[in-house]
């Protein structure tokens, strides 16, 4: 196991609102897999976790898994991947990479991570070396800059129901557009979609595949926000229960993740315990640099 990843097992700041370099720098190190044979790596979770792994590291954890394989030149354009069991934070999960093609212009990678012998995970993933063609993409929704929002801790003052969350350490940097979900639930959201500025809340290393490992992490954190406030409930304030069910992000052009960038997402639909949501990633300059779907598994206790 590299240093990095040590430093990472033994924990990220969990001072109030923690964030900035530091936690971005452990946020690195878990991604900084650590290679224990041919095609296998092996990844940690920090010391203080929430019951079950975070979606989205297991993810990006996974993708630096694929990549590790795969010739530089060679960029992600697409990935498409099934959480099948809830991850244990308490021992590190082995990525077992295989090698599906090698060809002229594309690359094709599957992942399974694997905890207590068996699968919690299963990604494949898709290179390709660059190329020109046909170019157009939708326009950035016009919206406020992130410096004249609310801080996610701001946002969360005078809801003391979300001591815990605000408590947690974010490596990523978030400021809602519009009222976050804990704030409309009384009332409704103003529009079906939910949008949020994000960066990585420090400087990252210029290597093109962590930039898109940590887009990937920031891609689960407020995504299935958008089915829980079309129906008025929100995480640690009602009783949901909810869990990312599978996953598909395709990467349209280059970006870095230290740099703002807004995440406009919405829900087309909600049925049988499951929400449907889909996302945009569009750069500071209006960009499209990405796109999401995902399914969450969405269930309200019995109280």
């Amino acid at each position: 196991m590299t240093e990095l990843a040590r430093d990472a097992a033994a924990g990220l700041d969990t001072s109030e609102g923690a964030g900035g370099q530091p936690v971005l720098d452990r946020l690195v190190a878990l991604l900084d897999l650590e290679k224990i044979d041919e095609n296998i790596f092996r990844g940690v979770s920090p010391a203080q976790s929430p019951v079950r792994v975070f979606g989205g590291q297991v993810a990006g954890q996974a993708l630096v898994a694929a990549g590790r394989t795969v010739p530089d030149e060679r960029k992600v354009h697409s990935l498409h991947a099934y959480f099948i069991r809830g991850g244990d934070p308490r021992i590190p999960i082995v990525y077992e990479v295989d090698r599906i093609r090698d060809g002229r212009s594309f690359t094709t990678r599957r992942v399974t991570a694997v905890q207590h012998g068996k699968a919690i995970f299963a990604l494949s993933a898709s290179f390709q070396k660059v190329e020109t063609g046909i170019d157009h993409a939708d326009e950035m929704p016009d919206v406020p800059a992130p410096e004249t929002l609310p801080t996610y801790t701001e946002r969360m003052e005078g809801y003391p129901e979300l001591a815990e969350a605000r408590r947690r350490p974010r490596p990523i940097d978030i400021r809602y557009v519009n009222d976050p979900p804990w704030v409309t639930r009384k009332h409704g959201p103003a529009g079906p979609n939910n949008r949020v500025w994000m960066r990585a809340d420090g400087t990252l290393p210029d290597e093109d595949l962590l930039h898109v490992c940590v887009l990937t992490y920031a891609s689960d954190m407020t995504l299935l926000d958008s089915p829980l406030a079309r129906h008025g409930v929100y995480w640690d304030v009602d009783p949901v229960i909810g869990a990312s069910l599978d996953h598909a992000l395709w990467f349209h052009r280059p970006f870095r993740a230290d740099e703002w960038f807004l995440y406009d997402t919405a829900s087309p639909s909600a049925s049988g315990g499951r929400g449907l949501a889909t996302g945009r990633f569009f750069a500071r300059d209006g960009t499209l640099i990405a796109t999401v779907v995902q399914e969450g598994l969405l269930r309200l206790r019995k109280q």
